[in-house]
């Protein structure tokens, strides 16, 4: 059997991560280079003069137009954090070049802090993540397959009426040769025609070839502009399907992640973070030894994010 390329990638190397972000100083340089690659500019009037003094723990960067103060963190995902940048950077690390995914518990022992304090640093990226993931839609041949999120809970309903179960779309684009490019896993209110019209209107792109298992509701990818063939999957199994392989692969890998991470959390809650985890690393799969960069500017990109935030966005996802 050959070599699959993508799985035997070098990626980062701890060794390698240390020696690049080891201190404080080297966390600090490469967050100033991520956040302002062409050099300072000021928030308020866009001017790049500016001083810089020490305040606290990081350095103050001030405008000298408008006299302006930020700091380095302001304005970030890192923004009122307490913890060492060198912190921050481990964590990023560890998420980004975990291919399951690391649980918020796993993460407490990696970086020696309490378990809230890892669950909020795992949530956080998590979410910038998430928000990095809306930026694109999906393009050309795309497979699209209807799936659920959690388990049955001990004493409640049964099969896809469980409490804790969370409907979900996973969908995928191809290559020309049919390969796999880009996944979407997407929450939604339930498998209706106009849950998946509306889905289909932010994910797809207008001209897509969608091809599905035949469940009615996916007919409304139409309204977004994109074709729709369904192919009947009656009691076939997946390997019996081959034109389902890859999206069935997508849900076996993602059901293999979460179980092998993960223990419990709060599936109806936080759904589309640990999804949007999933599919952000597997989008970014072929240059495993940037994601922690990518990741870096993605959590600046994002802004602040408190706990409160963080724990009560979910009704809006």
């Amino acid at each position: 059997m050959s070599m699959n390329r993508i799985q035997f990638q070098p990626g980062l190397s701890m060794p390698e991560f240390l020696k690049q972000f080891g201190t404080e100083v080297q966390c600090e340089a490469a967050l100033k280079q991520a956040r302002w690659p062409q050099g300072f500019v000021c928030s308020y009037c866009s001017h790049t003069g500016h001083s810089v003094f020490k305040v606290g723990s990081h350095n103050t960067f001030q405008c000298q137009i408008c006299r302006h103060q930020t700091s380095l963190i302001a304005g970030t995902l890192f923004q009122s954090t307490k913890l060492p940048l060198t912190i921050w950077f481990l964590a990023i690390y560890l998420i980004s070049q975990t291919k399951t995914g690391l649980s918020a518990l796993a993460l407490k022992r990696y970086l020696a802090v309490s378990y809230p304090t890892a669950w909020l640093i795992h949530h956080k990226l998590m979410e910038a993540m998430s928000e990095r993931e809306t930026r694109y839609t999906l393009s050309g041949q795309v497979q699209i397959d209807d799936a659920y999120f959690g388990g049955e809970l001990s004493g409640g309903k049964a099969g896809r009426g469980s409490e804790n179960k969370v409907p979900f779309v996973a969908a995928l684009s191809l290559d020309d040769d049919g390969h796999p490019l880009r996944i979407k896993l997407t929450p939604v209110s339930g498998f209706t025609k106009k849950a998946i019209a509306d889905w289909a209107k932010t994910n797809l792109a207008p001209g897509c070839s969608v091809l599905s298992d035949g469940l009615s509701c996916f007919a409304a990818v139409s309204e977004a502009g994109c074709q729709h063939r369904a192919i009947i999957v009656g009691g076939r199994k997946p390997k019996d399907m081959p034109d389902f392989l890859w999206i069935n692969t997508i849900l076996g890998n993602l059901k293999t992640s979460l179980g092998g991470a993960y223990h419990a959390f709060g599936f109806a809650k936080y759904t589309s973070r640990y999804l949007a985890a999933f599919a952000y690393r597997f989008n970014r799969r072929f240059q495993l030894d940037k994601l922690p960069s990518r990741l870096l500017v993605a959590a600046i990109a994002i802004g602040p994010r408190s706990e409160v935030w963080l724990r009560s966005a979910e009704a809006s996802c």
